[in-house]
């Protein structure tokens, strides 16, 4: 169910009107019923994946706790989880696709055997699993809390890498097998990606890491923290929530004002203007380049490059806006996950701006954990490369994301080798907040030049070296990479001009956003323009509109971040 499709929006009104109908209580059955529906609504068997993370991470939160799991919420999770599996992988759900006469519906019926093989294993761990909890009748010690989150940790990584990265890897390894000489047994598997698993598993993760840091206390009502991993908004393609910062707004009675709920309405549509008008009006001039066969023109590499840069960014930050403005209409505030990132003048910068809830999270959760740069230089530029690598991969299951990631990692030790040491990626309290400091500190003119000429100077040199990280990311395959820098080098010879004219909706819209963003910079506010007067403000929605209108007419393009 996309964001920027009908059913989405009549989705979100009947949802809406039963939220604002039912007492408190009811709004959260709502909401948790609400985010299945909506996942579900692409693939319904991998519902089990959600259940069988939200019942291991809840149960691991409890049992790292001073208090023992009661019976009721050990049963609470072990029904929910082998309904789970009866519900989603049991019947025949791919029947409904084709329609809903009479044949359908008998096949629909018709019991699945991986399904019930899967229901027979996860009733057997359930059942082990409650006895061994039974067993425990203290409060556990240090060396148990360290065992219940490596158990989490791994369950999580097991399902993330198996449905993501299982297939790279045996890829991987064949090529190298071939490589020396050696003809390998053929173990690719026909596995689909769930949507959306490296967000909701990273948000899972995070919350039994924070309870074993003791930063936050665990969950005691199970269906809170179910509603916590299938919130709906951000499920899919983010922001990647804090449970310190989105479950407090879920345990407690919301209170939605009107204020909020215009916010929210203003941020859909600037959500959707991103979207359909500017990053689906760019999408097929950048695929006529990326998935061009023959040689192309330097020119046409070096635009493509630079509308990427602008399609994913609309795109993403696109989901972002509209995540958060339909959380706003329920009255729970998500993090801000994007904060002008083009006008960055160094890569700490960049991190600091661009997806600033995963790249806190691989500070919090995996740089700092391995030493962050405490442990002296030479372990500070490993720690950061590792980071960043992981980080690519974290982006999807082929080798150009991860020579995307290292490539960030050579800029931030690079950036850090020539400031001597300053920060390289966000703090938490930034991300959870949802602020940060737009300049990202002080404006300091050069040795050289004052700052009014230094800092545009340095922000353009910046975005160069950001755009060739950008055809890094959308290339398809190393041999792409190696011919279009050999051509932006000035070598190779120059083909014909393939790349097809953006949509007229893209041109005036990315006009519109570049003048709203610049105006947001240097008022050091985002979205500044709800400080202008009311009919200022009302000429830019309508123009905003009027340009949304026009970008209906553009294919639509499935959300860039859906595959990670």
């Amino acid at each position: 169910m996309l964001f920027n499709s009908l059913a989405f929006f009549c989705f979100l009104a009947c949802v809406y009107v039963f939220y604002r109908i039912f007492p408190f209580r009811l709004q959260n059955w709502m909401l948790l019923i609400a985010g299945y529906v909506f996942y579900g609504f692409w693939d319904v068997r991998f519902l089990f994946l959600i259940a069988f993370s939200t019942t291991v991470d809840f149960s691991i939160g409890m049992l790292m706790a001073d208090r023992i799991m009661t019976a009721r919420q050990r049963w609470t999770a072990s029904l929910f989880l082998v309904g789970a599996a009866l519900f989603s992988l049991c019947p025949n759900w791919l029947a409904l696709r084709g329609g809903f006469n009479g044949s359908h519906s008998a096949a629909f019926f018709t019991l699945q055997a991986l399904g019930l093989r899967v229901l027979a294993g996860t009733t057997v761990f359930v059942l082990i699993a409650n006895l061994m909890i039974r067993a425990i009748k203290r409060p556990p010690t240090e060396r148990r809390r360290r065992f219940y989150i490596c158990c989490s940790v791994f369950v999580n990584l097991v399902f993330l890498g198996f449905f993501k990265y299982f297939n790279f890897f045996v890829d991987s390894a064949e090529y190298a097998l071939h490589a020396i000489g050696i003809n390998p047994i053929n173990f690719r598997l026909s596995v689909v990606l769930p949507v959306g698993i490296s967000f909701y598993t990273f948000q899972s993760l995070s919350y039994t890491i924070d309870v074993y840091r003791r930063r936050i206390g665990p969950t005691a009502r199970f269906w809170d923290f179910a509603l916590f991993v299938a919130y709906f908004p951000p499920m899919v393609a983010g922001p990647i929530e804090r449970a310190r910062h989105l479950l407090p707004q879920l345990t407690r009675p919301r209170r939605i004002r009107l204020i909020q709920s215009m916010d929210g309405i203003v941020l859909i549509l600037l959500g959707l203007f991103k979207k359909v008008a500017v990053a689906d009006g760019i999408a097929p001039a950048v695929a006529s380049v990326f998935t061009s066969t023959g040689t192309v023109s330097r020119s046409d590499i070096a635009s493509a490059t630079v509308l990427f840069a602008i399609q994913i960014f609309c795109d993403f930050s696109g989901y972002s806006d509209i995540a958060r403005g339909v959380s706003k209409l329920f009255g729970v505030e998500l993090i801000l996950n994007f904060d002008l990132p083009y006008f960055s003048r160094n890569p700490s910068e960049f991190w600091r701006r661009w997806h600033i809830s995963l790249s806190s999270w691989l500070r919090d959760y995996l740089y700092i954990p391995l030493g962050g740069s405490q442990r002296g230089s030479l372990r500070t530029y490993c720690n950061l490369l590792l980071t960043m690598l992981l980080g690519g991969l974290w982006h999807g299951a082929a080798w150009n994301y991860v020579l995307w990631g290292g490539y960030q990692g050579a800029l931030l030790c690079g950036h850090r080798l020539m400031t001597h040491g300053r920060e390289t990626l966000p703090t938490s309290s930034e991300a959870i907040r949802g602020t940060s400091t737009l300049h990202g500190g002080a404006v300091r003119s050069s040795r050289f030049l004052p700052a009014w000429l230094s800092t545009p100077l340095r922000i353009a040199v910046f975005f160069f070296f950001c755009c060739y990280g950008w055809l890094l990311f959308r290339a398809h395959s190393f041999e792409q990479i190696k011919a279009f820098t050999a051509q932006l080098l000035g070598f190779g010879t120059s083909g014909p001009s393939v790349i097809t004219k953006p949509a007229t909706s893209a041109l005036v819209g990315i006009a519109v956003l570049s003048l709203i963003q610049f105006v947001d910079y240097r008022n050091d506010c985002l979205e500044s323009f709800k400080r202008w007067r009311l009919p200022f403000q009302g000429a830019l929605y309508a123009t905003l509109i009027f340009i949304l209108i026009m970008g209906t007419s553009n294919a639509p393009v499935q959300f860039i971040y859906f595959q990670f």
